[in-house]
């Protein structure tokens, strides 16, 4: 179906050229890429990380002078972290005639929003999206620039185990695609440590009372707490948990990860753990790009920023090698090289998954700092 839609795309081109249509030409002189995500609605924060990365990559890369003497044109849809808008908006960038997409940031959001890329020969790299499902379906255009659940689960699990050793853990999650998969890894892995975990149960996202899992927590005994989704829910869990006196220790991973979980629980955050992307904003290798962040008075501290970074990085470097915007060229491109990236050395296994990252737990503080644990 892929090869379909190029054939009639490039027949149209060629009849539009002899009708002597001139905003091909013009177009050749820009790369568009979407930019997909949420704009608004309750994760727009991860957004807004996803977002300033791509655009600071686009600058940066049109300053140096572009690709093949074309310039970068990033192009923001958003997808409110929503599957429904996520399609309405995959639908848009065909229309548009976008080839290449950096996103979608939810995992429930990408999945579907990649199977229309995939058909349409559209190449997406998503920044945010952790969900192993996403690249198990055989999918040639498909990649990301972050780790998966199958590896920050075990990475949280093994430190639950081995550091925390707690006797009885409640693992909770949203229900949703992300965050049921993650906490499903983190049951599973202390599971086979031997840890008595008597409460797996979901939420559903946009609660605000969460009484009666309290209640359920405090009479299962549960001296640890794990929770897969985001930070809305997870926010208000902490303070009602602290508010009703459970004293008990949580974990989450990096979708709970950002200042606004400290805005919503307050003190109650203190002493979170926290499975997170390395922090390249401390490298002192990427001092330079930190400082023009901060420039424009960005924060480049967020999990997405270099990873939304790298993900525009790829596309245009692939696009260099491949000497050419045919997705099916550049997506070999990426396969065969490595790339270094202000996230490291990048390279992609067959599946479109980088072949090493690493996600470190951190604890996390009130005031939304943060000290790693783990290297």
């Amino acid at each position: 179906m892929k090869m379909v839609h190029k054939k009639a795309l490039s027949q149209f081109i060629a009849v539009a050229a002899l009708a002597g249509a001139s905003s091909f030409a013009m177009a050749a002189d820009t790369i568009k890429i979407a930019l997909a995500g949420p704009v608004t609605g309750p994760v727009a924060q991860y957004g807004d990380m996803q977002f300033i990365g791509a655009k600071m990559a686009i600058e940066q890369i049109n300053k140096a002078g572009g690709v093949n003497g074309s310039q970068l044109e990033g192009v923001v849809f958003d997808d409110a972290c929503d599957p429904k808008q996520a399609v309405a908006v995959a639908n848009r960038i065909v229309n548009q005639e976008i080839q290449f997409v950096v996103g979608h940031l939810c995992s429930s959001s990408t999945q579907p929003a990649s199977d229309i890329y995939e058909d349409e020969g559209i190449l997406m790299v998503t920044a945010a999206s952790t969900s192993p499902e996403i690249t198990t379906r055989g999918y040639e255009l498909v990649f990301r620039t972050i780790g998966l659940d199958s590896l920050q689960g075990p990475t949280a699990g093994k430190y639950i185990a081995e550091q925390v050793k707690p006797s009885k853990v409640a693992v909770i999650h949203d229900k949703q695609q992300y965050g049921e998969g993650i906490a499903t890894a983190v049951r599973d892995v202390l599971t086979e440590a031997g840890i008595d975990v008597p409460v797996f149960e979901g939420v559903t996202a946009g609660d605000k009372d969460f009484s009666a899992l309290i209640a359920k927590l405090r009479q299962e005994g549960v001296d640890f707490v794990y929770y897969g989704g985001y930070h809305p829910e997870l926010g208000l869990i902490l303070r009602q948990s602290a508010e009703q006196g459970l004293d008990v220790k949580f974990m989450g991973p990096e979708g709970v990860g950002n200042s606004d979980i400290s805005a919503i629980a307050g003190e109650a955050s203190e002493g979170l753990l926290v499975t997170l992307p390395k922090a390249f904003d401390e490298d002192p290798r990427n001092a330079d790009l930190v400082a023009a962040f901060k420039a424009k008075n960005e924060d480049p501290s967020g999990p997405f920023v270099f990873p939304a970074y790298a993900a525009v990085q790829i596309i245009a470097d692939g696009i260099k090698l491949a000497g050419d915007t045919d997705t099916d060229k550049v997506a070999e491109a990426l396969r065969g090289n490595e790339f270094d990236t202000p996230t490291g050395v990048l390279s992609f296994d067959e599946k479109g998954d980088l072949q090493d990252f690493n996600f470190v737990v951190y604890e996390w503080h009130a005031d939304a700092t943060k000290t790693a644990l783990t290297e």
